[in-house]
């Protein structure tokens, strides 16, 4: 599971209200090397909660990218600074380990880099 999927997933429990974000177990972690696209990485950095995938860039081992969102211009002038975006973003792949659920503690594992978050016929 890349970490862009891992910034669009929230727990949808009955009456859960702060599903976002999932916090990251890690149990293994693999790198898969993917063709740089600088206009994906441009549209799609307004999309990113930035503390939500910066923390889970950390928790999956990188810690190249700042705390705070730089600002957008930094995508026309920082090349340095897209790889690591990207890096981060698309080949950081979660293989193995769960998904916790910030408010319930819920596990949603991740196998094979697939989550699984069917929920159980109580918490529709």
């Amino acid at each position: 599971m890349r970490l862009l999927t891992h910034n669009m997933l929230s727990s949808n429990i009955k009456g859960v209200t702060n599903g976002f974000p999932l916090r990251i177990e890690v149990e293994k972690v693999v790198e898969k090397q993917v063709e740089i696209n600088h206009d994906f990485l441009r549209n799609i950095f307004p999309k990113i909660d930035w503390k939500a995938f910066s923390d889970a860039s950390r928790v999956m081992g990188y810690a190249e990218l700042p705390e705070e969102a730089p600002e957008p211009s930094v995508l026309e002038s920082d090349l340095e600074f897209l790889r690591r975006f990207h890096h981060a973003l698309l080949e950081l792949h979660l293989e193995e380990g769960a998904l916790v659920c910030p408010e319930t503690g819920r596990k949603f594992s991740v196998n094979k880099g697939i989550p699984n978050m069917l929920l159980h016929e109580d918490e529709v």
